[in-house]
């Protein structure tokens, strides 16, 4: 059986949460490879909603084994929070189904008061960061002064890498007129709260090798999306970490030839939250209507999100880029009854038309769609089960997304519900 990359392919909040939920229900290892508690995931099971953020999605459902990978960046104080709010309705966490990359770097709390500092200096040309320190926990990382989880089973070591980091960071701090961070009181944090994330620290990455010689089936589950990918995305507008599939194996520890099928969620119209380009925006009433049927609000932040029509070159320019086999395609039924629809096709830019969004931020700012208007359709397609239950012109906006995206629909989600999704390929198949 093929183990299953999921991943967002336009700009984050296409309905991954309930994909996979969906998928988790077969797959015995669910893995987070990148991001921290940005990512905000929201699962209806049943009667009962949960919200998660950093935590895999397969922690809600028994003999499931989540897996926080290398490739995350982990805030402990948050991680106990998600953990505690799980068990008052009811999930059971614990070492035996969760385990935590011991190669991943933390966050700390001078990570989130250096985003927002940034945030407010930059006024008005704002990134659009949720402020919860990832940015500046992923520099470093990279920056090499990072306090990882294995650090914490050392604790006689912390002082000396406090001091490293504090050398950069105190510095900074002093130049934005900022208080410092006093290192001792860092250090007694990070003692107090160890023996309590420690229990989770694992070799992950030879868990994984060893469930995999299993035969198990392990699904890897992105944060944000392709189009907020820190190199492939509309930089500098995007998230600080890789969102592409090819990061499930680097931020996993589990080789590349491990996954065998890559699902891209693709919300049927385009959404996005915060600062950055956004080609098919609408700021009108239909823009104003995607966002009220659709509940186009943050699970992290709260935050409205801009709504658009569906951008087919920037959703074609992600498959590409992230070697997606196929779509699961969300929300379908916040159009219905819409007279007709637009997909964007392309953009026009500087008197040329293009057919991907360029990578300079100074044509991405100038770019005007170019539309294709299709009908829509006065039938409800809300719960949708079957092909048979679509109405035809549905269909015929599917089939035609298909077309301009290459690549197929491999599932179609009709409600927030996860037995209302109609399945035309099986991604778990060889």
């Amino acid at each position: 059986m093929a183990n299953v990359a999921v991943i967002g392919s336009q700009w984050g909040d296409e309905g991954k949460g309930k994909i996979v939920d969906w998928l988790s229900e077969r797959a015995d290892v669910v893995v987070r490879f990148q991001g921290g508690h940005n990512a905000g995931h929201t699962l209806v099971i049943g009667e009962n909603t949960y919200k998660l953020s950093l935590l895999p999605s397969g922690v809600v459902r028994p003999g499931k084994l989540g897996i926080i990978g290398n490739g995350v960046v982990v805030d402990p104080w948050h991680l106990l929070q998600e953990i505690e709010k799980l068990r008052k309705q009811g999930v059971v966490i614990t070492p035996d189904n969760l385990a935590i990359a011991e190669n991943a770097a933390l966050i700390l709390p001078l990570h989130s008061q250096l985003d927002v500092l940034r945030e407010e200096a930059r006024g008005t040309a704002k990134i659009g960061t949720t402020g919860r320190g990832i940015g500046p926990a992923y520099e470093d990382k990279v920056a090499r002064r990072a306090i990882r989880v294995c650090d914490l089973a050392d604790l006689d070591s912390l002082p000396a890498k406090v001091e490293n980091l504090l050398l950069h960071h105190n510095a900074l701090l002093r130049g934005m007129s900022a208080a410092e961070v006093d290192g001792a009181e860092l250090i007694a944090k990070l003692r107090e709260i160890a023996p309590k994330i420690t229990p989770f620290m694992q070799s992950v990455w030879q868990r994984l090798d060893a469930s995999r010689k299993r035969g198990d089936r392990i699904l890897f589950e992105g944060a944000q999306g392709i189009m907020l990918d820190v190199d492939h995305g509309t930089y500098p507008y995007v998230t600080s970490s890789n969102t592409v599939a090819g990061q499930a194996a680097s931020g996993s520890g589990l080789g590349l030839s491990a996954i065998g099928y890559v699902l891209g969620i693709t919300k049927a119209y385009t959404t996005r939250v915060g600062s950055g380009p956004f080609p098919s925006e609408l700021t009108d009433e239909i823009g104003e209507l995607l966002g009220q049927r659709g509940k186009e609000f943050g699970v992290v932040t709260g935050r409205k999100r801009r709504c658009g029509w569906f951008d087919a070159a920037l959703v074609r320019q992600s498959i590409k880029v992230s070697g997606i086999h196929g779509i699961a395609l969300t929300k379908l039924d916040v159009l219905d009854g819409l007279k007709e629809l637009k997909i964007c096709t392309g953009y026009h830019i500087d008197g040329k038309v293009y057919d991907h969004l360029p990578a300079g931020s100074h044509l991405q700012a100038k770019a005007e769609p170019v539309y294709e208007t299709v009908e829509g359709w006065s039938e409800s397609t809300f719960g949708a089960r079957s092909w048979a239950q679509l109405p035809a012109t549905a269909i015929k906006y599917i089939r035609r997304i298909e077309e301009l995206i290459e690549a197929p629909v491999a599932l179609l989600s009709t409600s927030p519900e996860r037995d209302d999704t109609i399945l035309v390929t099986d991604p778990f198949a060889d």
